[in-house]
Parts: structure tokens; sequence; C-alpha cells
């Protein structure tokens, strides 16, 4: 999850309760201010009922008060006024005669004692039904205003963090494109704010560690490479030398023989090694026509001849031919290391298909399960221990590939791995 998408979150969580519990206060605060303003309106319709009724005066009609109210008075015991409130507010139901119906009203019931006649209980009520409107009304646009405020709160809230935070999603940028021994822009700068800035030049210093170790790194396996050739060489002809020049025992040929295939086995890691250390530092000679159909198709025979006793075939469908601008040296072993994967990792009596397209090569051999997409051109990978893979020939593919720009893509599909090259 994004940082902008969880802090977006959290805020909008942090915010609904806060602004629920708000919208509540806001609510109540109005219905309470409206049940003031009622409660107000019938304490001035009661005291003008009492006074009239203290000074003998006739009452008017008891739904003719004032333009939504009525009133009831009766007589009370003594009794029944000692243990009554003197003055209460309730919500109640109504009686209006006029509609001989009950209707939702706020009620005002007050007790008083006139000097001759006693005590009087006066329940004045006005209907609720519009205040119950204007209740609903108020509900709905505080819910609506809290989710409004809500939202833009949280949409500049997020702006203005991106914003902010633009200097972070740069140099997030930089990151991903980074890779050492490759060109790349300068680590993005120039913002104001000290942490950014101070992440900014961390990057730089890792960037410029990470440069100086990868230089490193590629001269030490030059040097090695080339200082290891001339001794693996005097090893292999000693070793020739040995079977051609001593009469040796079964065992003792058998050993030597091992000793002749390990060293083999050294001499193309090494060379293969030095060939990555050139293409890395890019100490690639000038690029020519090279025809890919005729590197196939010579490669392919010395294969097969290789290949014969497991009974390898191979299904080619080539055009006349192919021609790209590249090294020659590395086009061959380009084509070659492609090949040789699909041999050495094919079953007795399987089949290799190579077809090749219109700017497209693709080289494919039978498989039981598919590759590790991810891995498959690390350097020293290897899915499955096989005599005369040395673990780099599909490191030296990527790294040709890179150098040319030439797009290599692997899937696994009708149980048969495919490498397809773009041109």
């Amino acid at each position: 999850m994004k940082l902008t998408t969880r802090i977006g979150l959290n805020l909008s969580l942090a915010m609904v309760p806060v602004l629920a519990l708000w919208a509540a206060l806001f609510y109540f605060a109005m219905v309470d201010e409206i049940n003031d303003e009622a409660d107000d309106a019938l304490e001035l319709v009661a005291d003008r009922l009492v006074v009239m009724v203290l000074a003998g005066e006739e009452l008017p009609p008891k739904s003719s008060i004032a333009s939504n109210n009525s009133y009831t008075l009766r007589r009370v015991d003594d009794a029944y006024a000692s243990v009554q409130p003197h003055i209460r507010f309730e919500d109640a139901d109504f009686y209006v005669a006029e509609k001989e119906e009950w209707e939702p009203a706020r009620v005002l019931t007050t007790l008083f004692r006139a000097p001759d006649t006693g005590w009087y209980e006066l329940r004045v009520a006005t209907p609720t039904f519009e205040r119950a409107d204007l209740k609903e009304t108020i509900l709905y646009w505080v819910i609506f205003l809290s989710l409004l405020l809500l939202v833009v709160g949280v949409a500049v809230t997020m702006f203005v963090f991106r914003r902010g935070m633009a200097p972070l999603y740069r140099l997030l940028r930089w990151v991903d494109n980074y890779t050492p021994g490759h060109t790349v822009e300068p680590v993005p700068s120039g913002c104001a704010i000290t942490e950014f800035c101070r992440l900014s030049e961390a990057a730089d210093q890792m960037a410029h560690r990470a440069e100086l170790l990868y230089d490193r790194q590629k001269q030490f396996v030059g040097n090695a490479s080339h200082e290891l050739q001339t001794p693996l060489a005097v090893l292999g002809n000693r070793i020739e030398w040995m079977l051609g020049h001593f009469e040796l025992s079964e065992e003792q040929m058998t050993e030597l023989y091992r000793l002749l295939q390990t060293q083999r086995h050294l001499v193309r890691l090494n060379r293969d090694l030095l060939l990555l250390t050139k293409i890395d530092n890019r100490q690639v000679p000038e690029s020519s026509e090279v025809d890919l159909v005729a590197l196939v198709r010579r490669e392919q025979e010395l294969l097969g001849e290789i290949y014969e006793e497991q009974q390898i075939g191979c299904r080619m469908e080539l055009p006349p031919h192919f021609t790209v601008r590249m090294n020659e040296s590395l086009a061959s072993v380009l084509v070659s290391n492609l090949l040789r994967n699909a041999y050495i990792h094919s079953e007795p009596q399987a089949e290799v298909e190579v077809v090749c397209r219109v700017g497209e090569l693709e080289i494919s051999n039978t498989g039981s399960e598919p590759l590790d997409a991810e891995r498959i051109f690390e350097r020293f990978y290897r899915h499955a221990k096989r005599e005369g893979s040395t673990g780099l020939g599909l490191a030296l593919v990527k790294a040709i590939c890179n150098h040319y720009h030439i797009d290599i893509a692997y899937r696994f599909e009708r149980q048969r791995h495919c490498f397809r090259l773009r041109f």
C-alpha cells in the first residue's frame, strides 16, 4: 500500500468519530434550541391564560389562542397539586377537536392557584409536525455536510501531502532506475525540506560507493580471468602430454580424463567471465552486418553431431537470411549459448525448435516444469545441474542483449521452454 493511501485511510478513520461526535452535538444543540423556542412561546401563551383566569376574564376558544396552539384547563384538588411539579415540558400526543384526531405536540403543563376557586391545571400544546420535519431536515443536512467535510478534508490533505512528498517520489523513481555500471541521471536535489535533502545526499553517497565497488569488482574479475588463462592452458597441455607419453593403467587414464574435463570446464568458465567483464566495461569491438541464419545453421550442425548419440532432433523454420548489426563474435556467442542451452537441458530423443520471423528469433526445448523467470538470467543460477553447463550462458546472453538493446523474454508453454529475441 502506498504511503499516501495509508495516510488517507488513517486520516479518514481518525476523522470519522470526530465528525460523528461533532454532528451529534450540533444536531442535539439545534434540537434543544428549537425546543427552547417552542417552550418560550408556550410560556407566553400560558402566562396570558393564567392572567385571564385570575382576572376573571372570559377565556378564548380552546383552539384560537394562537395560530396552531390548543389548551385545556381543569380544576384539581390540593392533594394532586402537592405531588405534581408546578411547570413541566414534554412531548406528547394532543387531541385536536377540529380534526378529531391526535397529533404530536410540545406540551406545557403548569399548576396555579386562584384565590377564590383553588388549584387549576393548564395544559398548552403546539403541534410539532412542522418541527419534526425541521428536525429531520437538520439531521439529513448534518449527515450530508459531515460526509462532505470528511471527503473534502481528506482530499485537500492528500493533495497537500502529495505536493509535499514530491521530492521523495522523484528520489524513489531515481532509485528504481539506478543500476551500478549504467549511466543514470544525477540524484534529484534542490528541495527546501531538510530531511529530503539529507536523504538525497545519502542516496548520492550510496550510489558513489556502489559504483566504486562495482568498478573494483569488474577489475578484479577481469584481472583474475586474464591471469588464469595461462595456468589453465598449461595445465591442459600437461594433462594431454601425460595421456600421450605415459603407459597408464585404465584407472589412471580415467582420472586424467576427469581432470582434463574439469580443466576444460574451468577454461569455459574463465572465458565466459572474461567476456562478461569486457561487455560490462563496454570493451566491445566494432559492429558489422551479421547473418543470424548462417550462425544458427552452423551452430546447429556442430551441436547435432555432439548430441547425436542422444538422438536430439532439431526443427528449424528459417528464412534465407536474417541480418542484424552487431559484433560477429558476440552474435556467435548469443546464438551458440541459446542453442547449447536448449540441447544441454533436453532429454534424449527430444526435439529443439528454432523459428525465425521478421525481427524475431525463438529457440525452444521440451521441459517438465517452468523455470524461475526472475532469476533465470542471473550469473551461476542453474535450475538443474547438467554436464557442460557453467551457469553463465544465459547471463552472457542477457548482457549481450542489454548491450545491443535486444528484447529477450522467457516463457513456458505446451511443456516447452521458449526464449524469444526481438531485434
